[in-house]
């Protein structure tokens, strides 16, 4: 996929990643429990997501069901090397530094970060 979601759109993404294939007044129910959002705005959203190729379309005699035809790791991935790209020049460790620099990490998430360091290593 080359093209990257908006972040209205990754929103929706998200909701079906977590909820499987769902209507659009699903989506929008789940959307409205944290923001405002009018339900033609959802609809006209999907929609677009549909023609993009972000999401398949079932049609049945009363409603569209929605599914995400991208994964969540793959578009995660691609996100994360655009930003790493354009905000840190391509430097994973800078984006690394930076973030251990400014967010108080647990010591549950440093013993994380240094297994998957570990087996990075074991790989390469």
């Amino acid at each position: 996929m080359d093209m990257k979601p908006t972040d209205s759109e990754l929103e929706i993404l998200h909701v079906l990643w977590a909820n499987g294939p769902s209507t659009v007044r699903q989506v929008h129910e789940k959307l409205s429990q944290s923001r405002d959002i009018g339900y033609t705005t959802a609809l006209k959203l999907m929609q677009i997501m549909h023609e993009k190729g972000f999401l398949s379309r079932e049609e049945d005699a009363r409603s569209h069901t929605y599914a995400a035809l991208v994964s969540e790791e793959d578009t995660q991935r691609g996100l994360v090397d655009r930003f790493v790209e354009t905000a840190f020049r391509g430097s994973a460790s800078k984006l690394i530094m930076q973030v251990l620099g400014h967010h108080k990490a647990s010591r549950q998430e440093l013993d994380e970060i240094k297994r998957l360091l570990n087996d990075l290593d074991r790989d390469s």
